[in-house]
């Protein structure tokens, strides 16, 4: 078993009479120190040379090992800095349908537990998922506001929002001036429409360059991708939200009511549960 110090001066020996790889018994030794609390929180991993070293294999073995831990979601890398070990995964409980609120308020944790930068305002062309919510050619300018989402001093969000440049003239949400409460408020504020309906759709992918670098990631580590379609009580689009999180560092969760009653359920109601579709 390492131990902390073990973990970054030393390695256990390969077993080389097993037929799993090398770089599968890197993993677990690592994987047991973790889960052990030997290698806390924050702690740094050895480098890369110096485990190669240790254990008598190739680098790439070692990275295979990384990357295999990394894709759980027990370790991070940081370009330049080095792979840490990481704290217990971010829960993003309904972050959508909560940034409404029950009595039409903000996320009621946001405040306290994420801390947003908005870094760019302004009007781009839209790509081919807004452009098909929006019912528009793809290319169509629209007001986007793109910002950061921040847990503690982690990126944990990289999100756009994508708004119509008649609904918000005048509203200074082309700008980087920041409403004064939520954005959707602000929408309704400048349209005079209100938000009535919602939908997410949510894919995994790998994430773009500038992604991978605003979310401190390695450009192969695989991502959450949501797009968030909000409507009118006409069922005309208000906006549309992009997300991306750290797929090895995200854990969905959805809470709800399990039927009692032998009552047949109304099929307009909508569940609210989740679809799976095979693209």
């Amino acid at each position: 078993m390492l131990t902390r110090s073990d973990a970054r001066r030393r390695a256990v020996t390969i077993n080389p009479g097993t037929a799993e790889a090398p770089s599968r018994q890197i993993a677990e030794h690592l994987r047991a120190a973790i889960r052990s609390g030997s290698l806390q929180p924050g702690d740094r991993l050895p480098s890369i040379p110096s485990l190669s070293a240790s254990y008598g294999v190739a680098r790439q073995t070692v990275q295979r090992a990384f990357d295999q831990l990394r894709v759980e979601g027990l370790v991070l890398t940081k370009p330049g800095s080095g792979t840490f070990v990481r704290g217990s995964r971010r829960q993003m409980h309904r972050l959508s349908r909560s940034r409404y609120g029950r009595a039409r308020g903000y996320h009621r944790d946001m405040p306290v537990r994420y801390r947003q930068r908005v870094i760019s305002a302004g009007t781009e062309a839209c790509p081919d998922d807004v452009a098909r919510a929006f019912g528009v050619e793809v290319g169509t300018p629209l007001v986007l506001r793109r910002h950061v989402l921040y847990l503690g001093d982690q990126p944990a969000e990289v999100g756009a929002s994508w708004l119509r440049p008649a609904d918000v003239a005048g509203s200074g949400l082309d700008t980087l001036d920041a409403p004064r409460g939520p954005l959707y408020l602000a929408v309704e504020e400048a349209t005079g429409r209100r938000y009535t309906k919602a939908s997410d759709h949510i894919t995994a992918r790998q994430p773009s360059r500038t992604e991978a670098e605003l979310l401190q990631i390695r450009p192969d580590t695989p991502v959450l991708a949501l797009l968030h379609v909000a409507r009118d009580e006409r069922g005309e689009v208000l906006e549309v939200s992009q997300a991306t999180w750290p797929g090895p560092g995200t854990m969905l969760v959805d809470e709800y009511p399990v039927p009692q009653g032998p009552e047949r359920p109304d099929p307009r109601e909508d569940d609210g549960g989740f679809d799976i579709v095979l693209a």
